[in-house]
């Protein structure tokens, strides 16, 4: 079971955030610094034992939680995403700083250089880890206007039209629109583009009453039926028709695409790929953010709301949803 963090929490809370390196290296100098800042994060109106719901607790001498109900001790990462990671907390802090304060994310090898850590793995997992916890707990769904349209991320395959699907992934985009500004994004890599898989992206990403425009494929064909208000514009499968029609959603595929090159070099396989669409929607999503803080503060809030993922549940993952 994992914390008990709440949306309610406001970062102004916590006082001034750090406006650079420097200052960050200051207030999160040790790891007593960083655990003191999570325990705030998870249990914000004093402790609550995850296993028997009690709130008198003493504290240990290694900083942990002892139940005065049940006699369990709990740490505060305990059930988290840092549950029993070797990586020091104030690795952690950091590798959160960087991912929020570098525009253009962060590679395992630049994280495992940073940090110096001692393998590759050791930083991939870490970095998986951070974009899992990007994805917020019970976060609102797109409204109003919402242009929704498919792409493909991965090499150009001869031979291969529309929407069939060799080794290429196909990506749903979903983008929030204020007149012509855009404003949030949602992103799924699925299996193939069935109504099944269509309908059921955007009844989890938009909000029903909204207006979804979509091309002509049959696949969007019972959005209104589902409570949407469903405009539609064939392209007949033209690019230029789609890149006119759907210019929103063709600017944020072009910007993942590029952020996947410039960043990863490509090297983003289809099994993880979700991991890194749940990254790029973090940042886009926060890219008209003027406090880091606030960015830091979030991501650190849903390390310790959500539960452990480990090693071995990555390597298993199965790749896009069915």
């Amino acid at each position: 079971m994992a914390g008990n963090g709440s949306d309610s929490l406001d970062p102004k809370d916590f006082g001034d955030f750090p406006k650079n390196l420097l200052e960050f290296a200051d207030q999160f100098a040790t790891d007593d610094d960083c655990r003191e800042y999570l325990i705030r994060l998870r249990w914000p109106a004093g402790f609550v034992c995850p296993w028997c719901g009690g709130t008198r607790a003493w504290r240990t001498i290694r900083g942990q939680f002892f139940c005065a109900s049940c006699k369990v001790q709990t740490s505060a990462t305990a059930g988290t995403v840092l549950h029993k990671s070797r990586v020091p907390l104030r690795g952690w802090f950091l590798a959160m700083w960087l991912a929020c304060t570098q525009k253009t994310g962060l590679s395992a090898a630049g994280l495992q250089r940073a940090l110096g850590l001692g393998s590759y793995r050791t930083a991939w997992l870490l970095l998986q880890k951070l974009r899992a916890a990007m994805v917020r707990l019970g976060r609102e769904r797109l409204s109003g206007l919402v242009e929704v349209d498919e792409a493909y991320v991965g090499g150009q395959e001869a031979g291969v039209r529309g929407r069939q699907l060799v080794s290429k992934c196909l990506v749903l985009v979903a983008v929030e629109l204020d007149g012509d500004r855009m404003q949030r994004i949602r992103m799924r890599h699925v299996a193939n583009a069935s109504g099944g898989c269509l309908g059921q992206f955007v009844n989890d990403c938009v909000e029903p009453g909204s207006t979804v425009h979509t091309d002509g494929w049959r696949g969007y064909g019972d959005l209104q039926q589902a409570g949407y208000e469903h405009h539609v514009t064939p392209t007949r499968g033209d690019d230029e028709i789609t890149a006119a029609e759907f210019p929103h959603v063709h600017l944020v595929v072009s910007l993942l695409k590029r952020w996947l090159i410039g960043t990863h070099q490509g090297a983003v396989g289809a099994k993880h790929l979700q991991l890194y669409l749940d990254e790029f929607t973090f940042r886009f999503n926060r890219r008209k953010s003027r406090h880091v803080g606030n960015i830091f503060f979030r991501l650190a809030e849903e390390l310790v709301v959500k539960e452990a993922i480990t090693y071995q549940g990555l390597k298993s993952r199965t790749g896009p949803s069915s």
